[in-house]
């Protein structure tokens, strides 16, 4: 099976993807039972108030997981607890509301473009088993099968380096904008989050790398255009800073017409391309540029 154990809390349905357990102060489960996030332990294997779901098959659990260390774990963890630029998914509303996949599917579906998330358009079977892998975590609890391994460094540098000519190359260099790049950034895990998602944030919050921003053109009705930063774009509204720095909001009706141009978006495209092995390899390789 094609995987991306990233095995660290790794680089994540993500960026802005699911509220916190700390904005939480009272949800229900699928069946209807209230729970609360802020209560004490129960009995073990859970927080107390919190409702253990049945395990799914086996076969569903290793697809799932699959799916998620692809698609997920480089924002939200290997173990699902963020961290490593998205939220932590068990402690999620959205997450802790959902049965089969039903509520996580929109936003996997359409992303969130302003907070830096990518869509993934998974097909429901996909979705459906990604929800089965989150909800067969304790709720609270870690992933009692995963260790940290004493280095993420364990790939093919050679063949990182292929890889990396092949995928990057025609946007970076060694020997140009990535010149001593190791050096200047030490830890590997931090050096692997940053490539594969410029941009993201660290685990204290602060940005690895400043994300250029979002260029984003508004066409009216009328036909005039505006031109300039995105700021904002929810469902109703997109809000643009012009070029003179005036700061504009615009009804997303249907005369009105969003065009997007974001700098990272071919590294967008590449997440579902990696595998396991290509991450490693060109973290291996990325390490070398000192």
């Amino acid at each position: 099976m094609r995987g991306r154990y990233l095995v660290m809390t790794a680089v994540a349905l993500t960026y802005g993807l699911i509220v916190s357990a700390q904005e939480q102060t009272g949800v229900q489960n699928s069946a209807g039972q209230s729970q609360n996030p802020a209560g004490g332990r129960g009995r073990r294997g859970g927080m107390g108030g919190f409702t253990q779901r049945p395990q799914a098959d086996p076969a569903t659990l290793e697809r799932g997981k699959g799916l998620y260390s692809v698609n997920c774990a480089f924002c939200h963890g290997s173990d699902a607890r963020g961290g490593e630029g998205g939220p932590n998914l068990l402690r999620s509303t959205i997450v802790l509301s959902d049965s089969k996949g039903e509520s996580i599917a929109p936003i996997l579906r359409d992303g969130r473009p302003s907070a830096g998330m990518p869509a993934f358009p998974l097909a429901p079977p996909q979705v459906a088993d990604i929800a089965a892998y989150l909800h067969s975590f304790p709720v609270g609890g870690r992933d009692a099968a995963g260790s940290a391994p004493a280095t993420i460094v364990v790939g093919d540098a050679a063949a990182g380096q292929k890889f990396f000519q092949a995928k990057c190359g025609a946007c970076h260099s060694a020997a140009g904008d990535l010149k001593g790049l190791a050096a200047r950034i030490k830890d590997p895990k931090t050096l692997q989050q940053t490539w594969l998602m410029p941009g993201g944030r660290g685990g204290r919050g602060a940005p690895v790398v400043a994300a250029p921003p979002i260029a984003a053109t508004v066409t009216l009705a009328s036909g005039e255009k505006i031109e300039g930063r995105l700021e904002r774009m929810d469902d109703f509204v997109v809000t643009v800073r012009d070029h003179d720095g005036a700061i504009r909001a615009f009804p997303r009706s249907g005369s009105t017409k969003v065009e997007l141009r974001n700098p990272l978006q071919p590294h967008m495209d590449l997440l579902g391309v990696y595998t396991d092995k290509d991450i490693h390899d060109v973290t291996a390789y990325l390490v070398t540029l000192k």
